[in-house]
């Protein structure tokens, strides 16, 4: 009899080490117990009538990984010449095409290939916004190139907006290699403590970095649209803020945060056993699919008090050449139509394209209590 006892033991013990191994393998110990936390929160019920905004955000680098300026060019005339085919077929609610928001690597900047990434915008297919590798930067000179980038952007290149007192350009950010606030461990790619600070200060008004999991920069707050401070001398002061609710907007030196959806896949599981991270990549290796759309509604942030609007936010990197072949032969009307079929053609919904900006304006319309436009 002690012998089996101990033996249960021994498995169970076992077991325990191994599901703790999984769990640090996939980073998920910075996560999952937010995740547990808001078990309820996911279970909500939609209203009667429900909008629900989707961005996708391309971390778009078609210079990215070494290749020629010939390679980078085929790139980016592939999605010039395939994307508005495909969008035109597609609508939301009042009839928008889909919006597709390139967050470009200032690092890679390139005149002419900006030059026609805007003609795209104009043409009213998506936007341009900010995106930055770096690696043990200062906070001098980081706040010079997003300075010198926004200007270029917005004077160069006739993207971006200013604010009505200032003049100074504003934009939507994504860090490179998903280390915002300096936030890896090791401190690699990035180098700046209390970057949220430089952002704010050179015209940033919103992030879009999260989620990074399975990335060890992962916040503990997940599925969270909400204000965060930097924090003088600490690191990832983003992991935790304050969420944003109606009549509650942005106090000085904060910086909102659209967090796309994070959570456990059940129905897409690992051997038959281990769920999947859902991340809300969009890629050749995480296809759209019905049943990823329906998980995204679950677990996507709304403003407190206006259930009535859920906003999805969805990454990509559009420019690599497997996700790019993905995307463009068939992975966008997959997504699209997923969309437009759960939440356009389903009585009780609405559908809105945006960018990522418009996600921004539409979270402030409604934490100011206007119905966003």
């Amino acid at each position: 009899m002690v012998w089996m006892v101990a033996s249960v033991l021994v498995v169970l013990g076992l077991a325990a080490v191994g599901a703790i191994g999984i769990l640090r393998m996939r980073n998920m110990q910075y996560w999952l117990a937010s995740y547990w936390s808001s078990r309820r929160r996911r279970a909500r019920p939609f209203q009667d009538e429900t909008t629900v905004f989707v961005c996708l955000a391309d971390h778009f680098e078609p210079f990215g990984g070494g290749v020629s300026r010939q390679k980078g060019e085929e790139r980016v005339r592939r999605w010039l010449t395939t994307y508005p085919r495909i969008a035109e077929r597609h609508s939301d609610s009042i009839g928008r095409r889909p919006q597709h928001t390139f967050f470009y690597p200032l690092e890679d900047y390139d005149s002419a290939t900006l030059d026609q990434l805007a003609g795209m915008a104009r043409d009213g297919f998506g936007d341009i916004e900010v995106h930055y590798h770096h690696d043990n930067d200062t906070a001098d000179a980081l706040a010079t190139v997003l300075s010198r980038f926004a200007r270029t952007l917005h004077e160069r290149h006739g993207r971006l907006r200013t604010e009505s007192d200032s003049g100074v350009p504003v934009y939507a950010f994504i860090h490179g290699n998903w280390a915002l606030d300096n936030s890896r461990p090791d401190g690699r790619w990035c180098g700046v403590d209390n970057e949220l600070d430089v952002l704010v200060a050179t015209g940033c008004r919103v992030d879009f970095t999260m989620p990074s999991a399975p990335s060890d920069t992962q916040t503990r707050k997940i599925n969270s649209i909400y204000f965060a401070r930097g924090q003088p001398g600490q690191r990832k002061s983003h992991d935790q803020g304050r969420d944003v609710a109606v009549g509650e907007w942005a106090r000085p030196g904060e910086l909102l945060l659209v967090q796309g959806p994070l959570g456990l896949n059940w129905r897409a599981r690992k051997l038959g056993l281990i769920p999947r991270i859902e991340n809300a990549e969009v890629s050749a290796d995480a296809p759209a699919t019905l049943e990823r759309v329906r998980l995204w509604a679950r677990l996507a942030p709304r403003v407190q008090g206006a259930d009535q609007y859920v906003f999805i936010k969805l990454h990509t990197h559009g420019a690599t050449d497997e996700t790019s072949a993905a995307l463009l032969e068939g992975g966008l009307e997959s997504l699209w139509s997923a969309l437009e079929r759960e939440f356009r053609d389903r009585p009780g919904f609405r559908l809105r394209y945006v960018t990522a900006w418009e996600m921004y304006s539409s979270i402030r319309d409604v934490a100011q209590g206007r119905v966003p436009t």
